[in-house]
């Protein structure tokens, strides 16, 4: 059998779907639910302002332990042991929110919820393109990205939905309702997807000390950390922006999260399609710029046309930015696989820490959150300059592991 023929039609979407559900549940949902739920809980006396900042800082230090704990369980059979552990632990902490109003507790489960997802996250598209890759078809490894964006999505309407019903931490209920069963779901696929054929040339012990960071994949790094900091702000605290700059009632207030949730849908097959035929280091100089322009939309038209830009030009953009990024990097060092995934997204959390934190601080001091939004900016210049700097890999295919990057054709 050749160990690159494509799977059954069947087989193939399984594990995306699979990996898609899993980054539903642990993402779109376990993380930034807090998102649209974040002012509806300061409403509500659940929370002040200044504390859901620090929460959610902790909910990011969970997410860099998590990817920090991936780096070093990479190898595939680590991973099948860890994976569907990691999405129930995420699971039941979603649900275990529902049930305090204690904002120590809640605040560790937030922290447990992001070391979960931080292992997911690495693991379940890293275990995914690696099926992929072995198949052919890394190329169709961006798809698997929807779940974040249906996440996004579905966690706008269990929030806004149900919010004249529910207080306090019972909104986290519909939120656990569908976490729960993705969750399961996705553990029991991933958990049993195929391995590689017995007697496959096993990767050589050369390439696997390789490492991760040099010359060629230096500015690649330089640039994701740029791109953690500059996508958290929006995302994270949207909805409160568009309280502070807009009057009571305006249907912004909810509905720039949902526009910002719809604008990932199509990201995922945008930026596949752009980083195929631009190449994904051009593609991503791209992001970068609208990226920018959108985080800096409050900023520069302060109101409903700034809100709107953000909302749209965030959300079309900061999946493609972690598809591509992913895909660069493992073209430059092939053989890498699970590991650079995690190294990278280790540092894309790390980054992420600094803006919570610096909100906070800011807040504390008087400021508002829209004058956050200048580090965000300041960042993805940052990203875009060192995108700039990174060699163009020629073709975008993702070669299997222990195998060489194949050339191919510019397009």
């Amino acid at each position: 059998m050749n160990p690159h023929a494509a799977p059954p039609p069947g087989r193939l979407w399984l594990p995306l779907l699979a990996a898609a559900f899993a980054l539903v549940a642990v993402h779109g949902i376990g993380r930034f639910a807090y998102t649209p739920l974040l002012p509806l809980l300061v409403a509500d006396g659940f929370m002040g302002l200044d504390a859901g900042a620090a929460i959610a800082t902790w909910n990011y230090v969970g997410y860099l332990l998590g990817a920090m704990l991936a780096i070093r369980l990479h190898e595939p059979a680590q991973i099948r042991r860890i994976l569907p552990v990691a999405l129930l632990v995420n699971a039941a902490s979603t649900l275990a929110q529902g049930f305090t109003d204690n904002l120590m507790l809640f605040l560790v489960l937030r922290l447990i919820n992001g070391v979960s997802n931080g292992v997911v996250f690495v693991q379940a598209p890293a275990l995914v393109l690696e099926w992929l890759a072995r198949h052919g078809l890394a190329s169709l490894s961006g798809l698997m990205y929807f779940g974040v964006g249906g996440g996004l999505l579905l966690s706008n309407a269990l929030a806004n939905l149900p919010a004249d019903l529910l207080h306090g931490a019972a909104r986290w209920w519909p939120m656990a309702l569908a976490a729960v069963p993705l969750a399961w779901w996705s553990a029991r696929q991933l958990g049993r997807l195929d391995r590689p054929q017995a007697g496959a040339p096993a990767q050589p012990a050369a390439s696997r000390a390789t490492p991760l960071i040099d010359r060629a994949s230096l500015p690649v790094f330089m640039a994701y950390a740029g791109a953690g900091l500059g996508y958290i702000l929006p995302t994270t605290f949207l909805p409160v922006v568009a309280r502070e700059q807009l009057p009571a009632g305006h249907w912004l207030q909810s509905g720039a999260w949902l526009i910002l949730a719809l604008s990932t849908l199509a990201a995922a097959w945008l930026w596949n399609r752009l980083g195929s035929r631009m190449g994904d280091r051009n593609a991503l100089v791209l992001n970068y710029v609208v990226q920018g322009i959108g985080v800096a939309g409050p900023l520069l038209w302060p109101g409903t046309v700034g809100v709107l830009a953000c909302a749209l030009m965030v959300g079309c953009t900061f999946l493609g930015s972690v598809l591509l990024t992913q895909r660069l990097a493992r073209a430059l060092h092939p053989h890498q696989g699970p590991r650079i995934s995690a190294a990278l997204i280790t540092l894309y959390g790390f980054a992420q820490l600094t803006g919570p934190w610096m909100a906070r601080l800011w807040l504390e001091r008087g400021g508002s959150m829209s004058d956050t939004y200048w580090l965000g900016v300041g960042a993805l210049v940052w990203a875009t300059g060192w995108t700039l700097r990174t060699r163009q890999v020629v073709g975008h295919a993702v070669a299997p592991a222990g195998a060489a990057l194949p050339a191919a054709p510019a397009d």
